[in-house]
């Protein structure tokens, strides 16, 4: 009897081939999760020690003004001197700096602030909501109004409509964050002052209601979310566009026009449905942009996010400090582009075969 065929047990019904099957994919499926793992902790360990070497490459260090005469912080005792930099481990070589570093982060420490005598877990754990917020908000905003416009725009190509969209949304794309965000802040807060021109809310403000208190919130964050949406919107827009009108021709959409399929159906279900994965894949691309540009945002309109600490982090030369948020954000973007190879089986699972 051949090896191939499957032999039948004492009772006499022959074994399923299928067992085996689900077995071999699960082991499949095992192994690229095992890939995608080994690759997300590679790429988090060079962001570690990308973090640890960026901010000893820039000129001076945390304890710099101790060593000015001009310095209200100068420290005239070279012995004193000495052991403040002993007591934060900046006397060290960079390889023992780094082995500390490296067994901090083992342990959950993220490192004392220099600048602002402040664990700096603490810190950042007071102003990455703010930024999660902002950077959240403006990434779904811009998304969903840039696939809309982006199949209205294709869907009526050519026409006055498509042509003043794609005019807008280049020079959208073509302004930096922190032009625009100065430009809607002069426009919207100085000008016409209907907006907050700084922060997140209003200092010492009673409110009647948490509603009171979350219409202050979004009052604050209007412009700074504006600013931010308006420069990812042009990226995906464009994409979204040029996909719809390659669609246009194809087979499936010229048998459901025969069908008389209503447009809207045509437009975002037949058409819009298959533009998802390169939409997908230009959304992940945009979560780093998102991040960098949401620090400089911030920083026009002084909201108390990760911007403003990063921004003192930088002017102190606080090593601790810029490591942690560096890291932070680092993680918040690989989390979200790790869910975004997630929502590559969920929107097609051919991807994974």
């Amino acid at each position: 009897m051949s090896a191939d065929v499957p032999t039948a047990p004492r009772g006499g019904r022959a074994r399923p081939p299928w067992p085996r099957a689900l077995a071999w994919l699960g082991g499949r499926s095992l192994a690229r999760d095992l890939r995608t793992l080994t690759l997300y902790g590679v790429t988090m360990w060079a962001v570690v020690t990308l973090v640890f070497l960026l901010p000893r490459l820039m000129p001076g260090d945390p304890l710099s003004a101790l060593d000015d005469p001009d310095s209200g912080t100068f420290i005239y005792d070279d012995h004193a001197r000495a052991k403040v930099a002993a007591y934060y481990g900046l006397d060290q070589p960079l390889i023992a700096q780094y082995a500390d570093y490296l067994s901090d982060l083992a342990h959950g420490d993220l490192g004392w602030s220099i600048s602002q005598s402040a664990p700096v877990s603490r810190l950042i754990a007071s102003r990455l909501p703010w930024t999660l917020l902002l950077m959240g908000s403006a990434v779904i905003i811009s998304s969903l109004i840039s696939f809309a416009l982006g199949v209205t725009a294709g869907w009526r190509r050519g026409g006055r409509l498509d042509r003043a969209l794609i005019v807008g949304s280049s020079a959208a794309r073509a302004v930096p964050e922190y032009a625009m965000a100065s430009l809607l802040l002069v426009l919207f807060a100085v000008l016409v002052p209907i907006f907050p021109l700084a922060g997140a809310m209003t200092p010492f403000a009673r409110y009647a209601s948490p509603f009171a208190a979350a219409g202050d919130v979004l009052r604050h964050l209007a412009l700074p979310l504006a600013a931010l949406s308006l420069g990812l919107l042009g990226n995906k827009f464009l994409l979204v566009r040029n996909s719809v009108i390659g669609t246009l021709g194809e087979d499936y959409m010229l048998l459901a026009r025969a069908k008389g399929l209503p447009p809207r159906m045509l437009k975002f279900h037949h058409s819009g449905r298959n533009i998802l994965l390169p939409f997908i894949t230009v959304l992940g691309v945009q979560l780093g942009f998102a991040a960098g540009g949401s620090l400089f945002v911030e920083a026009v309109f002084a909201y108390p996010g990760m911007g403003t600490l990063v921004n003192g982090a930088v002017v102190a030369r606080d090593y601790p400090l810029l490591q942690g948020t560096f890291l932070v954000l680092a993680l918040v973007v690989l989390l979200a582009n790790l869910l975004v190879e997630l929502a590559y089986g969920a929107v097609d699972p051919r991807v994974y075969r």
